[in-house]
């Protein structure tokens, strides 16, 4: 009996397409969120979600981005990653739209103005970016690391603040 002559493709697929620096903003994106969930603040909770969200369309841009042609006689805007993320992946224009709405409480919350975010809003957040970030890891075809993203807050009274 003849024995089979080895495949030279190799036995396990790829698990993403993406590139490394795409892999590598989704697992901060990952990370960050979870943090953000365990944080007591909300001002914390909701700049580290937002953050999160913001680390995961860049990695769409990583992933799908072509730079703009550069004119020599121009110096290129700059644009935040919500305004270009539409461009490269108009599927993701509303919740590029979501976040964008959001960056000015973002700033407020990490420069540490009092009540810039609410529980409600931070939780809501945290939320909102993690169903983004699942969208984002589906879109670069990678599976979502079991338990990698926080689970639902409980309903309850606001957690306390120190000032």
């Amino acid at each position: 009996m003849a024995t089979p002559s080895p495949s030279p493709v190799h036995p396990v697929p790829r698990r993403s397409a993406a590139p490394p620096a795409a892999l590598d903003l989704l697992a901060k994106a990952r990370s960050g969120l979870a943090e953000a969930a365990l944080l007591p603040r909300s001002n914390e909770r909701y700049a580290t979600a937002h953050l999160a969200a913001l680390r995961a369309a860049a990695a769409v841009l990583a992933a799908r981005g072509r730079p703009e042609p550069v004119h020599p006689r121009r110096r290129p805007r700059i644009r935040s990653a919500w305004e270009v993320l539409p461009e490269i992946a108009p599927e993701l224009t509303e919740w590029s739209a979501l976040f964008a709405s959001g960056a000015a409480r973002r700033a407020r919350a990490e420069a540490g103005i009092r009540d810039a975010a609410t529980g409600r809003q931070a939780d809501d957040l945290v939320r909102e970016a993690g169903m983004f970030l699942r969208l984002v890891e589906r879109m670069l075809a990678l599976q979502p690391v079991a338990q990698a993203l926080p689970l639902p807050r409980t309903p309850g009274p606001e957690r306390p603040e120190a000032g």
